[in-house]
């Protein structure tokens, strides 16, 4: 099956399946975007640009039950969608669009659809609006789902990586820190991809905290060296 990367291509199909909406209806619009996008092989920059179509040609009310919708066929360019929307309702609400992703991702039950939606909702929030984010990351930490405390890390991952203000990395580093004794696998997945990109790209704070860090589980000590490896600077300096 061949890799369609064309915005210009997904952008006309797009264009026809908003008129099969306006004329149809819900339902038989996720028919067709199953059939032509979703089932179809579609790099994730070609769903986003198709996402925001959507986004900016449906009232936000008729919007997010359609989502749910796209949501429920569970294919991998799904969660792409409802990301990018949701990402575009941080702006209006910003509480309610990480709540729902998150309902998104324990819905998914699968560790991509947590880094799919995680990176592109909880990440991109904690990019743009870390005052505000941060608290209800912070929160997530204590879930009883393993996906939401494993977003924790994907949200961290994402936004240090795009540049994050060091005095945010700092503090987002310190939360990461509270789980470095976990146990779950997924948890440590999350987190330690987090702390990884911290260690990558500030060095300095792993060495200020590396007396924490040297009473930490192997698992976050070694995804910690990992990030400081590839800065070449530091490296294992809380176990000299």
């Amino acid at each position: 099956m061949k890799i369609t990367s064309s915005k210009a291509a997904v952008a006309d199909i797009t264009g026809n399946l908003l008129e099969t909406y306006r004329l149809y209806g819900a339902e038989v619009f996720v028919a067709e975007l199953h059939k032509l996008v979703l089932k179809q092989k579609v790099r994730f920059p070609v769903l986003e640009h198709s996402a925001m179509m959507l986004y900016q040609a449906i009232p936000a009310k008729k919007l997010l039950p359609l989502t749910d919708k796209i949501i429920s066929l569970h294919e991998i360019g799904s969660y792409v969608y409802a990301g990018i929307i949701l990402q575009e309702h941080l702006d209006t609400d910003l509480k309610a669009a990480i709540s729902k992703a998150m309902e998104y991702i324990i819905e998914g039950d699968e560790w991509y659809v947590c880094d799919i939606i995680g990176e592109r909702v909880m990440g991109y929030a904690l990019l743009t609006k870390p005052g505000l984010t941060i608290p209800l990351l912070k929160q997530m930490t204590t879930h009883e789902s393993k996906w939401i405390v494993r977003c924790v890390g994907v949200a961290t991952h994402y936004a240090v990586k795009k540049g994050l203000k060091k005095e945010y990395v700092e503090t987002m580093f310190q939360i990461l820190l509270s789980q470095a004794q976990a146990t779950e696998f997924h948890t440590k997945t999350g987190i330690g991809w987090g702390a990884k990109t911290v260690a990558k790209f500030h060095p300095g704070i792993i060495s200020k905290h590396k007396e924490q860090i040297a009473g930490t589980k192997q698992w976050f000590k070694t995804k910690v060296d990992i990030g400081l490896s590839r800065t070449g600077k530091y490296a294992n300096r809380y176990n000299s």
